[in-house]
């Protein structure tokens, strides 16, 4: 299932559901533009479209929406909510949702799983935000484990950024914006290889994490994505495009063999990467989490993919914050499986750097 997907087989956009604001900007009016055959669907808001939400019960039409439907929206409200792991803020999103369909993927079930692409054409007010926020933290006073040296900013949480760059030019935006930033740094994780980027310029402004797993994971977990073998192609011409790149191991799912695999990973990847690639390459390792409601949701269309993430005989469940019931795997024995795995990397690729694993 990991087979490179094309783009016409990733989207297909045929229906607009359309905030009236959005059709006001330049951004929503180029989005407009660029599908013209697009029935469009006025709404009042982006979130809770009651076609799109609550869609649990007809899951087998999870794909087609995906493909088929676009969210235009407004972005409302401006925040950049401290993280401190990954990055050290959250930027405000300019879409969220992903027109592919991981197995594991958090987000969908905050709007109704199906999940499509939603972009918000209010761009210029997003950028403005940023612009002032990363200027009122003034230079960075010590490094952290997000950089040595700059502010790092999330521009991707709820989505994936290679792929909405297929649908605006909201990133493009973003990646110009922080290459004229030089306290701060854009940073964004991906299963997509858009090779649109590489004529960004971005100056090393911006730090794109290509999210890696074996690919015999891969092929039952990532639906709809660039194969892992592509990804790992990718990094090079990134990195000599101006990136800075970074790989992420995640989610990292326990099963007979796994380690194995991760070692074949580790050599692959270390065969497919140059020496100034190598230089600047560090990881983000998280292990699976997975979510009760949506263990169900994926046994209506998925249920080969439940087989690996969902384990109670390694897993525990802890409530979240919100009330949901998550599984982890259990503590102690996940962390005899972090130091595995970083004992792993620290073999067969010691230049690379774990800035975290959990």
């Amino acid at each position: 299932m990991t087979d490179n997907w094309p783009v016409s087989d990733l989207l297909d956009i045929r229906r607009i559901y359309l905030e009236p604001a959005a059709a006001e900007l330049p951004r929503g009016k180029e989005v407009l533009a660029r599908h013209p055959d697009a029935t469009i669907v006025e709404v009042e808001s982006h979130q809770r479209i009651p076609e799109l939400y609550g869609d649990e019960t007809n899951v087998r039409r999870w794909v087609r929406i995906k493909r088929e439907a676009l969210v235009l929206g407004v972005k409302k409200t401006m925040t950049a909510r401290p993280n401190g792991r990954s990055a050290d803020f959250i930027a405000p999103s300019t879409a969220n949702g992903c027109a592919m369909a991981c197995a594991y993927c958090y987000v969908p079930r905050h709007k109704g799983y199906s999940n499509p692409i939603t972009v918000f054409a209010n761009i210029e007010r997003i950028t403005a935000y940023l612009e002032r926020h990363v200027r009122k933290q003034g230079v960075k006073p010590s490094a952290n484990e997000c950089d040595p040296l700059s502010w790092v900013y999330d521009i991707g949480e709820n989505s994936d950024c290679a792929l909405d760059a297929r649908i605006s030019d909201n990133v493009r935006d973003l990646v110009t914006l922080f290459r004229d930033l030089p306290t701060a740094k854009a940073s964004f994780a991906t299963k997509h290889v858009n090779r649109d980027l590489l004529d960004w310029d971005p100056r090393g402004r911006t730090r794109i994490r290509f999210s890696l797993m074996p690919p015999a994971d891969a092929k039952v977990l990532d639906i709809r994505t660039s194969g892992i073998a592509e990804r790992i192609a990718a990094i090079d011409d990134f990195v000599a495009a101006g990136y800075e790149v970074h790989v992420n191991f995640s989610p990292v799912v326990v099963r007979d063999g796994w380690l194995a695999d991760w070692a074949d990973l580790l050599d692959h990847l270390d065969a497919g990467i140059g020496a100034a690639a190598k230089q600047q390459l560090a990881a983000e390792i998280i292990f699976l989490t997975h979510n009760r409601g949506l263990h169900e949701v994926n046994l209506g269309w998925h249920p080969k993919a439940e087989d690996l993430l969902w384990r109670p005989d390694l897993q525990q469940v802890k409530r979240s914050q919100n009330g949901d019931l998550n599984v982890r795997y259990r503590t102690g024995e996940k962390g005899a499986y972090v130091r595995a795995l970083t004992d792993l990397i620290a073999e067969r690729t010691p230049y690379l750097r774990v800035r975290y694993a959990f």
